[in-house]
């Protein structure tokens, strides 16, 4: 489309060399202009304020063709000027460029000074005014869609980010209330479990286990509940593990554990050690690891287990499965699977529970060992608020219907070149040499040649000139009075 446009312009210039509709100036001139208003075509998207002024000295030119092309260098120089009082005064200077131009036409110098002025002023509506606000209210309506889109999507972003602050704050609210009162108390009946545990050392053998038992169970108990706290927690606390949870040796004395309470269990390790992954990757295969292997000493204690952990491609892939157990499988509620998988999920991993197609249980996880925080999963970091929508931007695009009516202005303009043209191609403005000797003065009507010939190209004398279908250097020239032929003349144009 760069050299299309222009392309079209310079065809449009040419069309009084085929069909004029008034004296039309010497061929090379005519040529001249349309080769310089498709210059302007070209030159509007580059710089439009120099196109908008060089509108003007084709004005001088009685080429009613290249002007009109003008119109629509206007309407695209006026989309892309801003503010809009620098528009206004170039607007102006070009009024008065394009009236004193037209002024060196010999139509102009011939007419009386009012009817001068009023052509010029016809012409800035026509050719200037009408074209600039259309131009202006379009382009003026591209940035206000811009402005609203980057409006709408950061209202998206706030909301998203707002709709996570808030359940953060939640998440955090039920995590200190769980700390307040559950963890307190958890507390003091661990301190009270371990006096007890003391007194009965001595004081009752019998019961010291028993003792021992709720000492432990408390303590576990307070250690599940920081796990809890720190799935819950947005920063789970750093010091709810140390620095081998998670790691090989970690699992190992799981497994290890594990076994020496009777069940027969293995770790198959490929891949790095986890010493440089994140804590929260760390705690999540820890947790896992533990809560599959007190699974399957709950519900098939009498099975083999295996735990595979595989390192590799910056993720973690953890497996505990157990085969098929002769025993009856005890009740479960299935929280702690359940725990498992929101952990997972956080950390942006995968989880899977249930019975394999060999049988007996399987739980497997994959997760990132580096994973993105919990602001980077959910909402991108909020940009700078967009200005407020200007006025100039939103009011006048918005009563002409966001600018679209403002192209109608350029449709009569364009109906009446169109009809023009036509009018042009089809007046049968050539003449033969026999009708015109049988032509008499003062005897031929008006109406009688117009029926036939039209009204031909009419000249700044008012006469109509009718080409020759002999000779195209002759012009038969006519000219009527009180709708009768006053005079006829052969001349030359």
């Amino acid at each position: 489309m760069r050299f299309v446009r222009p392309a079209l312009a310079f065809l449009v210039g040419l069309v009084p060399l085929v069909a004029p509709l008034a004296p039309v100036p010497h061929p090379l001139l005519t040529a001249g202009t349309a080769l310089w208003i498709a210059a302007l075509v070209w030159l509007v998207p580059h710089k439009p304020v120099w196109a908008l002024l060089l509108t003007a000295p084709l004005f001088a030119v009685n080429n009613l063709w290249a002007q009109a092309v003008t119109m629509f260098v206007v309407f695209a120089a006026c989309r892309r000027i801003t503010p809009l009082g620098r528009l206004w005064a170039l607007l102006g200077v070009m009024v008065v460029l394009q009236g004193g131009f037209s002024q060196l036409q010999e139509s102009y110098r011939s007419m009386p000074l009012w009817e001068a002025i009023f052509g010029a002023v016809a012409g800035a509506i026509f050719f200037v005014l009408f074209p600039a606000v259309s131009g202006m209210l379009l382009g003026r309506r591209r940035p206000m869609v811009r402005l609203l889109q980057e409006r709408n999507e950061y209202l998206e972003r706030a909301r998203a980010l707002t709709a996570t602050s808030a359940r953060s704050d939640e998440r955090a609210h039920i995590a200190g209330e769980m700390h307040d009162m559950l963890g307190h108390r958890l507390s003091l009946i661990s301190i009270h479990a371990g006096a007890l545990e003391l007194a009965t050392a001595s004081k009752a053998p019998q019961l010291h286990e028993q003792a021992e038992l709720i000492r432990t169970t408390s303590s576990l108990a307070m250690a599940e509940l920081r796990e809890i706290l720190g799935v819950l927690r947005t920063n789970p606390e750093p010091e709810s593990l140390d620095e081998d949870t998670g790691t090989r040796s970690d699992i190992a004395a799981l497994v290890d554990s594990s076994a020496a309470a009777g069940l027969t269990v293995s770790l198959d390790w490929s891949g790095d050690d986890l010493h440089g992954a994140d804590p929260r990757t760390r705690r999540a295969v820890h947790r896992m690891v533990r809560e599959a292997l007190t699974n399957v000493h709950k519900h098939a204690p009498a099975s083999r287990a295996r735990v595979q952990v595989a390192v590799q491609g910056g993720r973690a892939r953890i497996q505990v499965l157990n085969g098929p157990s002769d025993s009856a499988p005890g009740k479960g509620t299935r929280r702690g699977l359940i725990g498992l998988e929101e952990r997972v999920g956080l950390l942006g991993g995968s989880f899977s529970a249930g019975p394999p197609v060999e049988g007996g249980f399987r739980v497997a996880a994959d997760v990132p060992l580096h994973p993105a925080t919990q602001s980077e999963q959910t909402v991108a970091e909020v940009q700078e608020v967009p200005p407020p929508p200007a006025a100039e931007i939103l009011t006048v695009p918005r009563v002409v219907g966001g600018g679209c009516l403002g192209l109608l202005a350029l449709l009569p303009i364009a109906g009446a070149l169109a009809v023009l043209l036509l009018f042009a191609l089809f007046n049968p403005t050539q003449m033969n040499a026999p009708y015109f000797d049988s032509l008499k003065v003062g005897v031929t009507s008006e109406d009688e040649v117009m029926e036939q010939f039209g009204v031909g190209q009419l000249g700044v004398d008012g006469c109509s000139r009718f080409r020759t279908s002999h000779n195209p250097e002759l012009v038969y020239k006519l000219c009527f009075r009180d709708g009768k032929l006053d005079a006829k003349e052969q001349e030359r144009p």
